[in-house]
């Protein structure tokens, strides 16, 4: 049981990390002229970095969050009724929602702040 886990996380780990190039095909790249250093985040306030950030972590942590879940519904259904592993997985599963909502609340705050700096 114990080799089935640390093989589950290191073929989750593997298919996140091929996978996360694809998600930034789509990424805008402004064209640099030669002899010249560029702004790779492209942003000239200290709003557009907060939110160029909160995306990229966004970007990551969703899928991690979605897998996590996932991950969850493997340690449920491999405690096969044992009290202890049931205990666990329902921690995992409480741990993964805690933190599913901080990331999303982050987001929600911070675009709270921007919206109500933007109005005054």
């Amino acid at each position: 049981m114990i080799l089935f886990k640390k093989n589950l996380q290191k073929f989750v780990l593997l298919v996140y990390l091929f996978s996360l190039p694809f998600s930034l095909i789509y990424a805008e790249v402004k064209p640099c002229p030669p002899g010249t250093i560029c702004n790779p985040i492209s942003q000239d306030s200290l709003n557009g970095l907060i939110k160029t950030l909160l995306e990229g972590v966004l970007r990551i942590g969703i899928p991690l969050v979605a897998l996590s879940i996932i991950y969850c519904g493997f340690l449920f259904v491999s405690a096969r009724g044992n009290s202890e592993k049931i205990t666990k997985a329902k921690d995992a599963l409480l741990y993964t929602l805690i933190g599913a909502a901080v990331l999303l609340g982050s987001w929600a705050i911070a675009k709270l702040i921007s919206d109500t700096v933007f109005a005054l």
